[in-house]
Parts: C-alpha cells; structure tokens; sequence
C-alpha cells in the first residue's frame, strides 16, 4: 500500500513538475521581451523544477540513506538563486537600456510626481 502511494505522489509531482517546465519553455520562447521572458523562467520553471526535486524527496527520503536529503537542498538552494539571478538579469537589463513593450511603464507610487508637474 505504501508503495502504490508513494508511486502516485511521485507520479503527480513528476506531472505537475513536467508541465511547469513545459509552460515555461513555451514562455520563453513565445513572450516578446527580456522582462516577460525571466518571468516564465523564474516563476514557471522554479515550479517545475521544484516539483521534480520534491518527488526526488519523497522517492529517496524513505531509504534512510540521505539520498532524499540532497533534493530538498536543491530546493532550498533554487528558491534562493531563482529569484536572485532573475532580478540580477532583470537589472543588467534595465541599466544596457532594453525597453519595455510600447506602452508599458513602470508602476508609480502614491507620492510620486509626474514629468508634467
């Protein structure tokens, strides 16, 4: 019985880990820009991999030999180094001049003055 569970979950991670990682292939390839672009990457396929590391876990974790501990490390270690280097990329970009689509600005704040003021 456990093993036919365990089986499932790793199964459904393995899914749910395929089709983030799927979406954010797609992701890069389809969305315009620079900034579309790290948001398919840092969020779709932090997910998908993410998900592909925890069914690693939930494998491994039961023979005790720490080999499951190993994929919860890179969990860790992505969910730190994702967003890091997304908005390290996200930075370079902004300061070599890529703009944004037409139309599209950044957010103002409540206090902010506008150029015409």
């Amino acid at each position: 019985m456990v093993g036919t569970l365990q089986a499932a979950v790793v199964t459904a991670l393995i899914a749910v880990g395929s089709f983030f990682l799927i979406v954010g292939t797609v992701g890069i390839l389809r969305l315009p820009n620079v900034y579309n672009r790290l948001h398919a990457t840092s969020k779709a396929t932090t997910l998908g991999a993410a998900s592909m590391f925890m069914a690693g876990a939930v494998y491994f974790l039961p023979s005790g030999d720490g080999s499951g501990l190993v994929s919860l490390v890179g969990i860790v270690f992505l969910f730190i180094t994702a967003p890091t280097g997304a908005h390290m990329i996200s930075r370079a970009a902004g300061k070599m001049g890529v703009e944004f689509e037409p139309g599209v600005t950044w957010p103002s704040r409540p206090g902010d003055r506008d150029e015409g003021d």
